[in-house]
């Protein structure tokens, strides 16, 4: 489904993804219904919910397309007391209730110590990591996230990086604390960057851009 809804870049044809709707909520029944239990390894957990976050953000997408960005659809359900679309408990695994928030905060952020998540979870928007076109599996998951990381700190779309100029994404603003409880923010990027940034040059951040990752206004 993603080799065929998800180019090279990240977008999706979420026309076409419609139009065959059931295959997405084929899949999204498997996820409902196969919960991570006790005995799974990190590594199948978090596999299993990183797949989770970006199929259910595609159902979001597709419950409310056309829009423009994700951030339309809070406003045009206006449900009282969600702010946002990622507070909308939408999502029902084994009889439980989810928001997109849970699976990230909560799950993925809460319980593993694994800052590379954040290349990983895509929130259909042109500034958030590209969306692959494979889903994510434990027994690779590693290299996985290793290739997710390396792919958007060095895409100039999101990051630019220079020797002694630096504008990187608003996430590692958003998540600082995640990606420097190892080491520190430069370090962590430089780990990933083909451009070092020196010791003395500033770390800038860049505006989040929401619009959607459709290719129907690939740019």
């Amino acid at each position: 489904m993603l080799k065929e809804f998800v180019n090279d870049q990240g977008w999706v044809d979420y026309t076409g993804l419609g139009q065959k709707r059931d295959r997405l909520d084929n899949y999204l029944n498997l996820l409902r219904n196969n919960h991570p239990a006790d005995g799974w390894s990190s590594e199948e957990q978090i596999s299993y919910w990183i797949n989770a976050y970006n199929a259910f953000t595609l159902q979001l997408i597709l419950d409310h397309y056309p829009a423009e960005s994700i951030n339309d659809i809070g406003s045009w359900l206006q449900i009282p007391f969600v702010n946002t679309p990622w507070d909308i408990e939408f999502i029902e695994i084994e009889g439980r209730k989810y928001d997109l928030n849970n699976i990230e905060h909560d799950i993925l952020r809460g319980e593993f110590e694994e800052p590379r998540i954040h290349f990983a979870i895509v929130c259909a928007s042109y500034s958030c990591p590209k969306l692959g076109r494979s889903a994510y599996f434990s027994e690779t998951i590693d290299q996985q996230l290793e290739a997710a990381a390396i792919d958007f700190i060095n895409d100039k779309r999101k990051n630019q990086i220079a020797t002694n100029g630096v504008s990187v994404s608003k996430i590692f603003s958003w998540f600082e604390a995640d990606f420097k409880k190892q080491t520190t923010l430069r370090e962590f990027i430089n780990k990933y960057s083909k451009i070092q940034i020196s010791k003395d040059s500033d770390i800038g951040f860049q505006e989040y851009n929401w619009e959607l990752n459709d290719q129907a206004t690939l740019r």
